[in-house]
């Protein structure tokens, strides 16, 4: 054995010092190979939609429905199946409910225990004790692990558990365990969750979702144009800071930023107010007027966002002139701007500004900060950098995300692998060098992470204009876009300029050569695999099908954003991978929990079954069954060390150093 591998066993050694100990390892591990894999759970461009969101996580986008059919068949009726699926859904709301109505609530208690402690024997079969042991919940893991758990000794089964549940009802408990044993079955029921992207932007509540993922028990995250944006302006970039501000205010989401991150907007209110004071700034409305708000208010928020957008414009002209390699020099618009006849010159051609009200711009140095505007750039940057909790959820992107990710034989990514009309992979300048495919994906990545992680100062500014390039480029991957009208948006009228054309691989991702072509690049190639898609909404409504390329490719992008749903006829697609297949789920509008607890609505209208198998997809055929399996290996060949003396049989590390 040369020096390199024994090292390695020697290290393996201090975990398994015996054989005896790495025999149990193999044995153990052995037996997970053979159990079935756990479900999966795809989510894609959930845009600040919490409520829904928070919904579709509690049912599994059906997957919990589905183990109720499992478990009851036709012993239950429809109705009962319905009401037991709510009450796993909201516990609280849904006992709250029928006490209003019911009148022997022991009774309904015993039944829905009974009911939920069947539901988790069966969502805890394809898991290990020791697995299990830790999604139990604290204060009831051991009476919940003796109620799901066969125990051959006990000769009256019946009446042992029907005791413990007396007892639990006797003791007043009933309540605080059917909310443990419904938390447990969501837990159960999902193994991994995936989100491909855009947490952030459009809906009112992206923190409240990250909350709740920073929580939960196993994810990973495709990062998105509007959550690259954000972790950009987590950094303190000035652009990515005006971009998210303008965004928000936008979709009238001040409350994000004042209230959900503590992020101070007085002196943006100030600016606007004393800059555009008789302005009344009417092309910068609100895209959701909230109805709540005062005339005067209203009028405020819309000097605020014209304030932002200006300065926006002007932040990213900077960064478009510092890097003439991005390509981007036709989306400077300020200094095309004819300030005595009031017109602009796009793309040859002069067009009437609707709005000349530009105070702060200098048509000789048009995209230079005035002085108040940079003092407000630097005070919101502080307030960004020292939210603590924009930190932690930064941070917790980095640790659990990427620009894309294989598992188990699928492809995820948010928005696209940049081509050209004939099929070929697009070459994009990064600082000077040029890549194309995953070796794209992979360098722009990397200037990610060391925007974040970089010792070297001129490395990490380098990081950090990247990640506003990936929100905004035409060769970003995941904008995908040839451009971002926003300027044209809001200052000329004509309707062909506000056209944002996609890259050409969505025009052409539905052939299967194209999407076999980018598997492979990836290094994926067989039957079984596929690429996740999420980032543009698939438009239902005008019969556009969320699978394409012959089922290589998903598109799960369905619009859980109340402000595509017009576009799309849905409210979102899902799609869940378990032991025998891929499923994709299509979800109604959600109002509300009290409604969907109220009608007992599960907002899943239609499934679709991609892919199934009678054979049951094991552990053993997973990434990580994979990885067990080399693990495997390495033991038997420890242990066959051990036996032939190349290696010494020791006391356990904790031993040797005295505990």
């Amino acid at each position: 054995m040369n020096k390199e591998n024994i090292h390695y066993y020697e290290h393996l050694a201090e975990i398994y010092p015996t054989i005896s100990t790495a025999s149990s390892e193999i044995i153990n591990l052995q037996s997970l190979l053979q159990l079935p894999k756990g479900t999966e759970h795809f989510l894609s461009d959930i845009h600040g939609e919490y409520d829904a969101f928070s919904h579709v996580l509690r049912n599994g986008s059906g997957a919990v429905r589905k183990k109720i059919d499992d478990v009851f068949g036709r012993t239950l009726s429809a109705t009962d199946k319905t009401a037991l699926a709510t009450l796993i859904y909201y516990p609280q709301k849904k006992i709250a409910l029928v006490k209003q109505t019911e009148t022997d609530m022991e009774s309904w208690y015993k039944t829905a225990l009974y009911r939920l402690i069947e539901v988790c024997k069966i969502v805890s079969s394809k898991y290990t004790r020791a697995k299990l042991r830790k999604a139990l919940p604290a204060d009831y893991a051991y009476v919940i692990e003796e109620l799901i758990t066969e125990k051959q000794e006990v000769l009256n089964k019946e009446a042992y558990y029907e005791s413990i549940v007396d007892t639990i009802v006797e003791l007043g408990q009933t309540e605080s365990f059917i909310v443990a044993l419904a938390e447990l079955i969501q837990r159960l029921v999902i193994d991994h969750l995936h989100i491909l992207g855009d947490i952030y932007d459009r809906g009112p509540a992206p923190h409240k979702i990250m909350d709740e993922l920073c929580e939960y028990h196993s994810v990973d995250i495709q990062w998105g144009n509007h959550d690259i944006v954000w972790m950009g302006a987590a950094t303190g970039h000035l652009a990515c800071i005006a971009a998210v501000i303008r965004t928000s205010i936008r979709y009238g989401n001040l409350d994000l930023l004042e209230e959900g991150y503590g992020i101070n907007m007085l002196p943006l209110a100030t600016l606007a107010m004393k800059v555009y004071e008789n302005d009344p700034c009417d092309r910068f409305v609100q895209k959701d007027n909230n109805s709540n708000t005062t005339k005067i208010e209203n009028e405020m928020v819309r000097k605020m966002h014209k304030a932002i957008a200006i300065i926006r414009f002007k932040l990213d002209g900077q960064l478009i002139q510092k890097y003439p390699e991005f390509g981007m020099q036709d989306q400077c618009r300020l200094h095309n701007i004819d300030f005595e006849k009031g017109t602009i010159t796009i793309e040859g051609k002069k067009y009437k500004m609707e709005d000349m009200n530009l105070p702060t711009v200098d048509p000789n140095n048009p995209y230079e900060l005035t002085e108040d505007e940079m003092e407000v750039m630097m005070r919101l940057k502080s307030s960004f950098r020292h939210c603590e909790k924009l930190q932690k959820h930064a941070k917790f992107l980095l640790k659990h995300g990427s620009l894309y990710r294989i598992h188990n034989d699928n492809l995820l990514y948010h928005g696209c692998v940049p081509m050209d009309k004939k099929g070929n992979f697009t070459k994009v300048n990064v600082f000077g060098q040029e890549y194309d495919g995953k070796a794209l994906y992979d360098v722009l990545e990397s200037h990610v992470r060391k925007a974040f992680f970089s010792q070297n100062q001129e490395e990490k500014d380098k990081g950090r204009d990247l990640i506003w390039y990936l929100w905004t480029a035409p060769n970003s991957p995941i904008y995908g876009r040839h451009k971002m009208a926003t300027f044209e948006r809001y200052f000329v009228d004509d309707k062909k300029l506000h056209h944002e054309s996609k890259n050409d691989y969505y025009r052409i991702i539905d052939k299967p050569e194209i999407a076999k072509k980018i598997l492979k690049e990836f290094g994926l190639e067989g039957k079984a695999v596929h690429i996740i898609n999420g980032h543009v909404p698939v438009r239902l409504k005008d019969g556009e099908s969320p699978v394409k390329s012959k089922g290589k490719v998903i598109v799960i992008d369905g619009g859980f954003s109340k402000t595509y749903q017009s576009k799309t006829g849905i409210a979102g697609y899902t799609l869940t991978y378990n032991s025998y297949g891929l499923t994709l789920s299509a979800h109604e509008p959600f109002v509300s929990a009290d409604e969907a607890v109220r009608k007992e609505m599960d907002i899943v209208s239609k499934f679709e079954v991609i892919e199934y198998s009678d054979k049951r997809v094991l552990v053993g055929d997973t990434d990580y069954g994979k990885k067990m399996q080399r693990r495997i290996e390495d033991l038997k060949e420890l242990i066959q060390l051990y036996q032939s003396g190349e290696l010494k049989e020791r006391d356990s590390l904790r031993k040797r150093i005295g505990f």
